[in-house]
């Protein structure tokens, strides 16, 4: 599968709309991948939870085919779990599809 997984865990706000928004989407848009999916984990989900103009962001994102999911731990840790669920973001325990990604040698690009 043409699949590329972006792990995105940097609570770095450029990081974000510099290189994993632009990446995600363009390469989308050119069809140099299938699908593309971020998992938004660790530091980045408080980011992202809290930072309304990066949550238009995401959603732009979405929008644009982008698949978003986000680590239901992490999420509840630092109470944002409503926050990201009401954008659409895919909320779960991400442990175990990380670690599918990783055994079936999945493509993974770690932010």
């Amino acid at each position: 599968m043409n699949k590329l997984n972006i792990l995105w865990t940097t609570n770095n706000r450029d990081t974000i709309t510099h290189m994993i928004s632009m990446y995600a989407v363009n390469t989308l848009k050119k069809g140099l991948w299938d699908e593309v999916s971020i998992i938004v984990w660790g530091a980045s989900v408080k980011l992202l939870g809290e930072n309304e103009d990066l949550q238009k962001e995401v959603i732009t994102i979405m929008e644009k085919g982008v698949q978003i999911g986000a680590c239901r731990a992490c999420c509840d840790n630092m109470g944002v779990t409503d926050t990201l669920e009401k954008l659409g973001i895919d909320v779960k325990y991400m442990g175990e599809p990380l670690t599918e990604i990783l055994k079936q040698d999945g493509k993974l690009l770690t932010v």
